[in-house]
């Protein structure tokens, strides 16, 4: 009863990992499913694989593809030299960049969007141990809604499990993050050129709240790219516990 009752939670795992990459890779990782449990009575590996490393294993390449996520967008130009997700001055301020433009000025506002830039970096490490607690707190419904969801449905997971506690987590980085680098200054600066001009709107801006907000998206957008990765080619983007099981 004891290795039926093993069997059965196996098959139930691989019908799930066999589901959650559909498309392209789909039938490659069913096939090899198939074939796992043809070989089970008398396999070594088997043996040495219990149904908790296997779950373990079906949650590790959400794992790598947010941990790539997190090292690239944290590390110095992960956001100010990347033209997809590079975090430009608040709508809110164009008219005084309009301004400063015309009266040779445009280096103030350079400054402060490079600083924009530079307090995501900083703040993106918080989103790291979040993305780990979100993936151990996937339950089979989850997984299932991921599987029958559109092709970011994990990313979409993600989004509902941790936007408002990230948006917590940087807030605080990112206002220390901005002082530390001189944006505030850099800020100040800018506006006191543009109030000196005649005839000018009042302009104010929220350069935290900013941040935070276009931080946020640009973890999310290549969240989505790891995902689109890992459901063309699963195996690649993993460890090698699911290499063990369903590689060759």
């Amino acid at each position: 009863m004891k290795q039926k009752s093993v069997g059965l939670m196996l098959v139930l795992t691989v019908v799930v990992l066999a589901g959650i990459w559909p498309g392209a890779a789909g039938a490659g990782w069913l096939d090899k499913g198939t074939q796992f449990f043809k070989s089970l009575s008398g396999s070594d590996t088997v043996k040495e694989l219990s149904v908790d490393e296997i779950s373990a294993g079906l949650k590790e390449a959400l794992k790598v593809g947010s941990q790539n996520v997190v090292a690239q967008l944290g590390a110095t130009d992960g956001f100010n030299r990347d033209e997809n997700i590079h975090i430009p001055l608040p709508k809110s301020l164009d008219t005084v960049k309009n301004m400063l433009n015309k009266i040779g000025m445009a280096y103030l506002f350079e400054d402060l969007e490079l600083k924009l830039n530079r307090a995501a970096e900083v703040a993106t490490p918080r989103a790291k141990q979040l993305f780990m607690d979100a993936i151990s707190q996937m339950t089979l419904e989850d997984v299932k809604g991921i599987y029958n969801g559109p092709e970011d449905a994990a990313t979409r997971y993600f989004q509902g499990k941790m936007s408002d506690q990230l948006a917590q987590e940087m807030k605080p980085v990112i206002e220390n993050t901005l002082s530390e680098v001189g944006a505030v200054k850099a800020y100040d600066t800018m506006m006191k050129k543009y109030t000196s001009l005649p005839f000018v709107p009042d302009v104010k801006a929220n350069l935290t709240g900013h941040v935070v907000e276009k931080g946020m998206d640009g973890i999310f957008y290549y969240m989505a790219k790891e995902e689109a990765a890992i459901r063309k080619d699963p195996v690649k983007r993993t460890t090698e516990l699911l290499k063990k099981v369903f590689d060759k």
